[in-house]
């Protein structure tokens, strides 16, 4: 759940000549499985009364998780270079049913036919957003560097929000997030395309794959919250 995006600092030492289609199947298959991992999770939960009063009926429990999502996002990069493919995989899928874990309480807040809607409509807006930023010739750093802005901005005033839980300031907050995150999904894929043309062996590229798919993920599933906000009905 957490939108932070550490990877591009880190990638971008990643050497530099493998097909980029063929690394791209790669980074999308990753980020499929991840997703299908949390939906399947998230699901599973809201249907089972005695995990959702576990999770959300015990703040040691929910701010726990949340905190270990952090934790796990922040160190993937550094994790995953000392572990095998398939550990760092494995890695990747833990992460992902965590967050399905946490991203239960959709369930308990929206009506499942509007979760399905806006999941579909998010697909179809990164799947062009993503293409948009792999095929253009535009370099769009300029806009990534607006959308971590944009980001930094985003959390703060989620932050203060908290407490002030002004209905303006949420919708104000809902409509900037999917700004930056369609953003950051152009912005992403294309840095990916540069990070695809590399000399490395097949385990690093998969690992890189890895780094990217949970890229990807982030955008997504950030792009489905904030979109959920205004799609979404809810119970």
């Amino acid at each position: 759940m957490n939108p932070y995006n550490p990877y591009t600092q880190h990638l971008a030492g990643a050497p530099a000549s493998v097909d980029s289609s063929a690394f791209f199947r790669k980074v999308y298959a990753y980020m499929a499985g991840g997703l299908f991992a949390t939906g399947v999770t998230a699901t599973a939960v809201a249907s089972s009364e005695s995990l959702a009063k576990m999770i959300w009926g015990n703040q040691i429990v929910f701010f726990g998780l949340i905190i270990a999502e952090v934790i796990m996002v922040l160190s993937f990069s550094k994790v995953v270079s000392r572990l095998s493919t398939t550990g760092a995989a494995a890695f990747f899928l833990a992460y992902a049913v965590l967050n399905g874990l946490t991203l239960s309480i959709i369930f308990l807040a929206y009506t499942a036919s509007s979760i399905a809607s806006t999941f579909f409509v998010t697909a179809g807006t990164f799947g062009a957003l993503s293409a948009y930023g792999y095929v253009t010739k535009r370099d769009l750093t300029g806009v990534g560097n607006f959308a971590m802005m944009g980001l930094i901005g985003l959390i703060i005033a989620s932050i203060v929000n908290i407490f002030l839980n002004s209905p303006m300031m949420y919708w104000l907050t809902t409509f900037v997030g999917v700004i930056v995150f369609t953003a950051l999904t152009a912005y992403d894929t294309q840095k990916l395309k540069q990070f695809a043309a590399s000399s490395s062996s097949p385990d690093q590229q998969s690992k890189v794959a890895l780094q990217g798919a949970l890229m990807l993920y982030l955008d997504f599933i950030n792009l489905f919250l904030y979109l959920l906000r205004v799609l979404g009905r809810r119970r």
